[in-house]
């Protein structure tokens, strides 16, 4: 499995007109087509000018006849992906041929109704390898080269797009099944010479090919053994056999292309049901998360309430005098509670006393003389608490 390098792919879209979007289908193609790999080449156009393309390159299965078959492609993928469509090709191995028809021309070139009517909006790598998957199992894009025959590729086909290097497949130990062989008879094109006959032409080897309407697989159509001619009969089902082909082709390519859209809609549907999971589990927790403010709001409007009478009775009470906001159950407390303040002031006085000689406010002779009565007094009220508090039965 080729392993999908980030920084490598984002370097190489740095030219690209949208590189998100390109990155993200090529990241979305090969993760579920291992086969494939991605690289920078050189493009050449028609007009013989080049410009440098990030290609998809390797092998998608195509299920034929209840067999898995691996068939190689190349896909480039223009500078203004996903606006324009992708340029595919079938690159088939030197035991492979390509087989011409309605998909593929002789270039390998690949032609399909997705290509043709690609909507940047909806149109996707995904969906296109699936349709080229479905295509090909209907009608297989290469078969595999007998060893009688020779292709020579006549002068007046159209150049193939070439690149910088010659395209070697980049899977040289993986095996490809058995695709059809030409058999005798068949002429340089791959189309079956008049008379030919053998293993049909783009079937899996092995299988007779299809025999005319009218007539019994193994049975050659009924000629005129007199004349050599072709009759009116055969003529007729000619005609019926072509529109027949046609009508099937039209039909396929339907099939194909809603089988795509199903496979599209799948995924959506399973992005969708992730989708919903997420969104009940926020739900779930928006309920829960909801259901706490609700219950803190609650407790926050009853604690309002509680302030709101608390100042409305502060309102009504009227002023306090601070020398009765505390009083005493008996005389002998209020005695121990007054000497005990005044003590408390005595200190506090002493204190800035001596910030005030520290300053140079007072001098130290009135300090000494004011120092020595407030420690005469302080001793006396001290004398007294520890009385009162004997008297009142406390420890001293």
């Amino acid at each position: 499995m080729h392993k999908l390098d980030d920084n490598a792919l984002t370097r190489m879209l740095s030219s690209y007109r949208d590189p998100t979007a390109t990155k993200k289908d090529v990241t979305n193609a090969l993760r579920i087509y291992h086969g494939l790999q991605h690289r920078m080449e050189e493009y050449v156009f028609n007009d013989g000018s080049t410009k440098m393309l990030l290609n998809l390159h390797g092998t998608i299965p195509v299920k034929y006849k209840g067999n898995t078959y691996n068939i190689p492609i190349c896909i480039w993928l223009m500078d203004t992906h996903p606006k324009n469509a992708p340029i595919c090709y079938v690159k088939p191995t030197s035991e492979m041929r390509i087989k011409v028809s309605a998909y593929v021309d002789f270039n390998g070139k690949i032609y399909l109704p997705y290509l043709h009517d690609w909507n940047p909006k909806n149109a996707d790598l995904l969906d296109l390898i699936q349709i080229m998957s479905v295509t090909f199992g209907e009608v297989p894009p290469v078969y595999s080269k007998g060893p009688e025959t020779s292709y020579q590729q006549p002068s007046y086909m159209p150049p193939t797009p070439a690149t910088s290097t010659s395209y070697i497949p980049p899977y040289p130990t993986q095996q490809f099944a058995p695709y059809p062989v030409a058999g005798q008879g068949y002429n340089n094109y791959g189309q079956p010479a008049p008379g030919a006959t053998g293993p049909g032409y783009g079937l899996p080897y092995g299988m007779p090919y299809p025999p005319a309407p009218g007539t019994i697989a193994g049975t050659t159509p009924a000629v005129n053994q007199g004349t050599g001619t072709i009759t009116e009969e055969h003529i007729r089902a000619s005609l019926i056999s072509a529109v027949e082909d046609k009508l099937k082709r039209r039909v396929q390519e339907k099939m194909n292309q809603c089988q795509a859209e199903v496979q599209t809609l799948k995924r959506t549907q399973q992005e969708l049901n992730e989708g919903q999971v997420k969104i009940k589990d926020i739900l779930t927790r928006l309920e829960r998360d909801e259901k706490e403010l609700t219950k803190s709001i609650t407790v926050l409007k009853d604690k309002e309430k509680e302030l709101e009478r608390a100042l409305e009775s502060l309102d009504n009470v009227e002023s306090i005098d601070v020398d009765e906001a505390v009083t005493t159950t008996a005389p002998l407390y209020k005695q121990l509670l007054n000497a005990y303040a005044e003590e408390a002031a005595i200190e506090d006085a002493t204190y800035f006393m001596g910030e005030a000689l520290r300053s140079g406010v007072i001098d130290l002779e009135v300090f000494l003389k004011q120092v020595r009565q407030l420690s005469r007094k302080q001793f006396m009220l001290r004398a007294l608490m520890q009385k009162c508090r004997q008297k009142a039965g406390f420890s001293v």
